[in-house]
């Protein structure tokens, strides 16, 4: 038995988890949607493994996969998403997550990631090993993200979700001013112009869906 925590922005998909993973015989412990307060809830509730999508409206996966490698936490994450782009595979594992499911892979391959990682190994499917492989073949182009920072990433994805400068200040505790630098560095360092070239970017590498 494993003491589970969902994060995932759909409460649909959570509630089909809860009861997946409670009929197997684990403990779903908490649930959420919110990175900010997954990983410290996570860790109060003593969860062991965290079920973690990457896409959560307008923040990211990646924020709590950071969040729990800068607190050397003991909940250890197994990434489950749709998202079967190389770059994020190969991003996740060196946030250190500990598996990476496919949604749309049978429950039986779930049952056995968790099974895997709660006995401190790591899991990665034939198909996502594939994938891993891809992001570090030679000629595998490189991911213009990755010169963006945390806050810089954090920023991007509420940019191309369409949230204005105001709102992500709000949500932030940065004043408008603030998040207008921030945007004006993230089109430097991506070479783009504004946001819709911005936008077009982030659903080419798979940031968000088009």
């Amino acid at each position: 038995m494993t003491r589970l925590y969902l994060v995932d922005d759909q409460l649909l998909l959570r509630d089909g988890l809860h009861a997946l993973l409670e009929g197997a015989g684990h403990t779903v412990v908490g649930e959420g949607s919110d990175p900010t307060h997954a990983v410290v809830d996570a860790q109060q509730r003593s969860a062991e493994v965290m079920l973690l999508d990457l896409g959560l409206g307008e923040r990211s996966g990646f924020e709590v996969l950071q969040e729990l490698k800068r607190r050397d936490s003991p909940v250890r994450a197994i990434v489950l998403t749709m998202s079967a782009q190389p770059r994020h595979v190969a991003e996740a594992v060196r946030l250190g997550a500990a598996g990476y499911v496919l949604k749309d892979s049978g429950a039986a391959e779930l049952l056995q990631a968790i099974t895997t990682v709660t006995a401190g190994r790591r899991f990665f499917g034939p198909q996502v090993a594939d994938l891993a492989l891809q992001a570090l073949a030679d000629d595998a182009p490189p991911d213009p993200f990755s010169t963006l920072s945390p806050r810089e990433r954090q920023i991007v994805t509420m940019v191309v979700n369409g949230m204005s400068s105001a709102a992500i200040g709000h949500d932030l505790h940065l004043s408008p001013k603030t998040v207008d630098t921030y945007r004006s560095r993230i089109m430097t360092k991506l070479g783009v112009s504004g946001v819709t070239a911005l936008v077009r970017l982030a659903v080419r590498e798979g940031l968000i869906e088009g």
